[in-house]
Order: C-alpha cells, then sequence, then structure tokens
C-alpha cells in the first residue's frame, strides 16, 4: 500500500499544472489524511502541496514537522531546500541561507550540492549579496562544465575575494 500512495502522490504531482493550486492541495490533503498524523513523508508532502499553491506560511510548520518526525535519507535534502525556499519567501532570509549552507557542508560533492547552491544563491541575492550569490552559483556551475572548470572555480573565488 505504501508504494501505490507514493505513486498517487506522483500521479498528483505530475499533473499539477494542470490542476487549480486549490485542488493540488485538496488531492494531496485526500491521501495525507490515509496515513499518521505524524508520518513525516505525509507532512512533507502537505508542506510543499501548500509551498507550490503559495501558502509559505501554512507550508513551513508542516516542513518542520515533517524534518522533526523523521524524515528519511532521500526526502531530507529535499525538504531542507523547500523549507529554506519558504523561509526566504517568508523574508526570514537569513534563516534561509542558515540551513542550505549547513546542508552544503552535509552534502558537499553529491547529487544535492548544486540544487541547494541555486537556492542559497537565491537566498543571498534576496539579502543583497549578488557578487557572493553568483560565487556560489558559479562553483556549484563549474562541476557540470566540459572544461573550464579550474578557471570558473578561480573566477567565482577572485568575485569573493573583492
Amino acid at each position: 500500500m505504501q508504494q501505490n500512495w507514493r505513486d498517487r502522490i506522483a500521479d498528483i504531482w505530475a499533473h499539477a499544472d494542470t490542476m487549480a493550486e486549490h485542488d493540488v492541495v485538496s488531492a494531496i490533503d485526500e491521501l495525507v489524511a490515509e496515513r499518521d498524523p505524524d508520518d513525516a513523508e505525509a507532512l512533507f508532502e502537505a508542506a510543499g502541496a501548500r509551498d507550490y499553491a503559495g501558502l509559505e506560511a501554512a507550508a513551513e510548520p508542516l516542513y518542520r514537522l515533517a524534518i522533526k518526525s523523521g524524515l528519511d535519507a532521500a526526502l531530507m535534502p529535499r525538504a531542507t531546500i523547500q523549507l529554506a525556499s519558504t523561509l526566504r519567501n517568508l523574508n526570514r532570509v537569513d534563516e534561509s541561507i542558515a540551513l542550505l549552507e549547513q546542508q552544503l557542508h552535509t552534502h558537499p560533492d553529491d547529487e544535492w550540492t548544486g540544487p541547494t547552491a541555486a537556492f542559497l544563491a537565491l537566498a543571498l541575492t534576496s539579502r543583497g549579496d549578488p557578487t557572493q550569490a553568483a560565487a556560489v552559483a558559479l562553483m556549484a556551475l563549474a562541476d557540470y562544465l566540459p572544461i573550464y572548470q579550474r578557471s570558473v572555480r578561480g573566477y567565482a573565488a577572485e568575485l569573493l575575494a573583492d
């Protein structure tokens, strides 16, 4: 049943762009209601639906509960990024940056490095640090370049040194 539940959640997200935002929240909530109230994955999905609908103030406590309830290693980085993005949208930029910097420390070189760096760059820009944001983005981008990785990293470091 658990995989079936995940498949149904995935189906809602696959069609979310064809649905009204409040319908996405309702559809996710209907499936969340099938799980225990402290189910971390269900809380994460409820938070994500609210975030998707622009209801960041309602999403934040659900993200925090999901994290506190013990999300698995596959969902924890996503929840951290999404919570940090929500905090940025709630004008709590310093909290957002702290979460993302901690995640980069925890995931310095894996599949979460790039996505985390992207949201950190956004948060730094929101804080008024566009040069630092560019440096973070360039450092993350360097890993994906077929050539010039060393040069791009060097230029990013120069941005921070100025």
